[in-house]
């Protein structure tokens, strides 16, 4: 099944269920100055949560464009060597502000699951909370998963918005792509194991709880429920790939640089070539939507975050060929997702002359930077360059 075919049997079934669609927001959060990026569905809906704003619908699904590269939530420096580490990905959500609450949202995610992606309930787990003893129940009476699948955490399965309010215990599903090489224990590999046997694919969770600044829980009075699925990690799943760079979100823009550079992506693969081509497909993706809403490579802010992303792909791309790969990995971007997200293609020649100027930008740098060290390196005495060169 195609990533697109994926994203929209997902909405066309909470659309079923009496959710409204709602349009993703921008990566730049409205009014949360505590955020740099939109990092999750939720972000659009937090006043919803708290209680400050009100919507003419109390329950919504969305396909929300997402970026993690700062603060919290950064693995800029594991993209392009793992399967499933990104800047930017797609989170798929379903939310209930005071409507449903555990028994729908749990059915509604192990239903459409099962029985309309079709995923064998054999490779499926579920982790609750320690204490949530009600998800426990509606996991094993309600949708007959077995006990000894359903798993308890503590920390892992507890989510809170901040140090104080809404928060409450949350219940995750993982799909098991079967026994791992790397794995340090084989014959115990359970869920929770470091190894990539298991891979959390949906997250549930309650929000039952407002946290006092006392660290006391008071029960909500409209409790709510907040959910995402990662649409890369699932359409994994539904193509039957162990990473997310083999689902066809990636293979397009592996063919450019291919194209570009003459040389192949391998599959599954931790060579230098795959790596590079990983982390300038992530990238190149990042770099477009960032632009699109409005980010602009500069010194501070989410204008650094932007530009370490453009340079950092720009370098690997070096790695593979003197020509340049970003700016042709972008326009594959925009061509392949405008369809969802028009505001690529609204702004294609903004994002495309951004891109070209700062590699211009960046690839003057570079140059200047080699040949200063290369000619510092020449005139050394000992093992050692004075510190103000490097600086």
């Amino acid at each position: 099944m195609k990533a697109a075919e994926v994203r929209s049997k997902f909405i066309e079934y909470f659309k079923s269920k009496g959710h409204t669609h709602v349009e993703s927001s921008s990566l730049i959060p409205a009014s949360d100055p505590t955020l740099l990026f939109t990092n999750s569905g939720m972000v659009q809906f937090k006043n919803v949560f708290t209680g400050s704003e009100k919507r003419p619908y109390t329950r919504a699904t969305t396909h929300q464009k997402s970026v993690r590269a700062g603060g919290k939530h950064n693995d800029l420096d594991n993209v392009g060597h793992t399967s499933r580490h990104h800047t930017f990905f797609e989170m798929l959500g379903n939310f209930s502000f005071g409507d449903y609450f555990k028994k729908e949202a749990i059915h509604y995610a192990w239903d459409l699951l099962t029985n309309v992606y079709k995923i064998p309930e054999t490779k499926l787990y579920v982790t609750i909370h320690i204490n949530d003893d009600e998800a426990f129940k509606i996991w094993n009476k309600q949708e007959k998963v077995p006990a000894e699948k359903i798993s308890r955490f503590d920390k892992d399965n507890f989510w809170q918005m901040a140090d104080t309010g809404p928060c409450g215990p949350c219940s995750e599903i993982f799909y098991d792509h079967g026994p791992q090489p790397n794995c340090p224990d084989p014959k115990n590999c359970k869920v929770g194991c470091s190894c990539d046997r298991f891979v959390e694919i949906w997250n549930l969770v309650f929000m039952q709880f407002n946290r006092d600044d006392k660290g006391i829980d008071h029960p909500l009075p409209k409790p709510s429920v907040d959910t995402g699925s990662g649409l890369e990690r699932l359409s994994a799943v539904m193509q039957g790939v162990a990473s997310n760079y083999d689902t066809d979100l990636f293979t397009d823009l592996f063919k450019v640089m291919s194209n570009v550079s003459g040389k192949k992506y391998s599959k599954g693969h931790n060579d230098e070539t795959s790596i590079a081509m990983r982390v300038m497909a992530d990238h190149a993706r990042a770099s477009a939507f960032l632009i699109a809403d409005g980010v602009i490579p500069s010194n501070e802010g989410r204008g650094y975050v932007l530009r370490r992303i453009m340079r950092r792909g720009i370098r690997y791309g070096k790695k593979l060929t003197e020509k340049s790969l970003i700016l042709p990995t972008v326009k594959e971007v925009i061509s392949k997702m405008s369809d969802v997200y028009p505001e690529l293609k609204k702004r294609q020649d903004f994002i495309l002359s951004t891109v070209k100027t700062e590699e211009d930008k960046f690839l003057e740098t570079l140059e200047h930077g080699t040949n200063l060290l290369t000619s510092e390196i020449k005139k050394l005495k000992t093992k050692e360059i004075p510190g103000e060169i490097v600086f």
